[in-house]
């Protein structure tokens, strides 16, 4: 099991008055000396699907930006997609007792009693862009039914009658337990409702792997050459729906639109190439503050009760198209380590 942990390098500073040294020309505002002191040697643990992937490592890069600016320290364990890994990487966490726990749970059943146990041992816990049956303290992330409503809404303003076309699409789902599809596939078939001039031809599932989808498409388009748009699941997935509709020779001709946290190089720099037609950006440099303002506020807690007020901060959303992209519609991981979220 790979354990990272990143520990700010001045913690054993003090801060000003309540909180010593290391603030000593800071002024308090009344506020600022209390809410230093209050994070000032806690710990967060945070362990995301992997670490391996662009939005787990915005999200790191945003805390620890948090962690040195407030003296907190930050673990993260790394399960590398493996749901049997993270169940006993999670117990570890949990054994460790540290204040705030932030997961992105890969189903709703897996880590449930796990998170049950935090809560119940005074642990407040952030679940961030997945959620399992268990609340925690708060969600932050996507609303992943407003994800996949838009989408169709793009395809069929590309695909349906209005726009002179035959309608058909496919659907390449990831993994149909993950929360996130479940959702998702709940708002595709109550959109497909609402246009019925949309007309699914093929359905067949990738499992988020981008070779995958790259080998369905293909021979989904072999299959129907007139297939008119794709409806994606996620970039990191997608990037293999692209290769394969431009191997195909029909770049421009299939309408892809897919969705993702809108890392430049995934999201800008495919709309810019043709690759994608239109990206639907829940911006997980945006997450990046919201999962630090929820983690900042949770750690200021005070005695409230673990999992007693749970609240949501769920991700506005951006369409980029060449006609909508601009300088500031993506992001970089260099720009969060630099700046923060």
């Amino acid at each position: 099991m790979n354990i990272r942990k990143y520990v700010l390098a001045g913690a054993a500073i003090g801060l000003i008055g309540m909180a010593g040294a290391a603030y000593a020309d800071h002024v308090d505002d009344g506020q600022w000396a209390a809410t230093a002191k209050d994070m000032k040697d806690k710990t967060v643990a945070y362990m995301p699907f992997s670490m391996g992937f662009d939005l787990a490592q915005g999200w790191a890069a945003a805390m620890q930006h948090s962690a040195d600016k407030w003296g907190y320290k930050l673990v993260i364990q790394d399960p590398n997609w493996n749901t049997s890994a993270g169940v006993q990487a999670l117990g570890q966490l949990i054994a460790q007792k540290p204040d705030v726990l932030v997961v992105q749970p890969p189903d709703p059943q897996s880590y449930a009693k796990l998170i049950k146990k935090a809560l119940d041992d005074g642990i407040r816990v952030v679940q961030i862009n997945m959620e399992s049956v268990t609340r925690g303290d708060a969600y932050v992330g996507s609303d992943w039914y407003d994800v996949a409503s838009t989408e169709m809404d793009l395809v069929e303003k590309a695909c349906g009658k209005a726009a002179g076309k035959n309608g058909k699409i496919a659907l390449i789902p990831g993994i149909p337990t993950n929360p996130g599809q479940m959702i998702g596939t709940q708002a595709i078939n109550d959109k497909l409702k609402q246009y019925p001039d949309l007309q699914v031809v093929a359905t067949q599932a990738a499992e988020y792997d981008p070779t995958k989808a790259h080998d369905v498409v293909l021979t989904i388009l072999k299959q129907y050459p007139d297939l008119c748009g794709i409806p994606g699941t996620w970039d990191g997935q997608d990037v293999g729906t692209a290769a394969a509709i431009k191997e195909a020779g029909k770049t421009g001709q299939v309408y892809l639109v897919t969705s993702g946290g809108g890392r430049q190089a995934a999201a800008c720099d495919y709309v810019a190439n043709g690759g994608y037609s239109a990206y639907v950006s829940y911006d997980g440099k945006g997450q990046g503050r919201d999962l630090v303002n929820a983690t900042e506020r949770l750690l200021q807690a005070g005695s409230d009760k673990a999992g007693t007020h749970p609240f949501g901060l769920y991700s506005p959303l951006k369409i980029i198209t060449k006609e909508t992209m601009t300088t500031g519609s993506c992001w970089t991981l260099e720009d969060i380590k630099a700046n923060g979220s």
